[in-house]
């Protein structure tokens, strides 16, 4: 090796390489060696996912979508967490095609060892501005990403452009054309769409 070489300084990524590498990296750090290994981080992502996704959200092809992989591996997934006592199916009574799949008390107890409490213990220490800010960056990459990748944007109904909450008592999804309750409008939705986006 060259004298040059051997002191030339290795090139440094740019700012929004750089970035993405956190990203990364970070994600990385929640499932770390020193994080709660009782569940795959697969299996956590499934069972906070069904935790958090609202009635219309909670079948294996949502979560397929929302875990960016194939409907089969998904499947695995949550099969093993079902057998685990952490997950059960329910009949969909709006799709009798389809089951739903609904966390179990076990399933909510285990949630309270979940590794990513750690990360969002850290988010909350931010000073409200920058996480506020933080959480619109996020919420933005997000969307930008499902948009190049052709996938679905998952996001709450009332951040839902499909979500009218004029003109009556409670919100109305004009997507499922169903009544949203106070429990809805805090899920993650497979029909979500940006405001700006959203079905007049």
């Amino acid at each position: 090796m060259s004298e040059q070489a051997r002191q030339s300084p290795a090139p440094q990524p740019d700012g929004a390489t750089h970035a993405a590498e956190l990203l990364v990296h970070l994600a990385r750090l929640v499932h770390g060696v020193s994080a709660n290994t009782a569940l795959t981080p697969a299996q956590w992502t499934a069972l906070r996912y069904f935790a958090s996704a609202n009635r219309f959200s909670r079948t294996p092809s949502a979560f397929s979508e929302f875990h960016a992989t194939t409907r089969g591996t998904a499947s695995q997934t949550v099969k093993s967490l079902i057998a685990m006592g952490l997950l059960e199916r329910h009949t969909n009574e709006a799709d009798a095609r389809s089951t739903l799949i609904e966390v179990t008390a076990l399933g909510h107890a285990r949630l309270e060892e979940d590794p990513l409490r750690d990360l969002i213990q850290c988010i909350e220490a931010l000073p409200e501005d920058r996480r506020r800010a933080f959480v619109a960056t996020l919420s933005q990459l997000g969307a930008d990403l499902s948009r190049c990748r052709a996938t679905p944007t998952f996001g709450k109904c009332g951040d839902c452009g499909h979500c009218d909450t004029k003109g009556s008592s409670s919100a109305y999804c004009r997507c499922t054309q169903s009544s949203l309750n106070g429990d809805d409008m805090n899920a993650l939705c497979i029909d979500f769409a940006p405001a700006a986006h959203g079905r007049g």
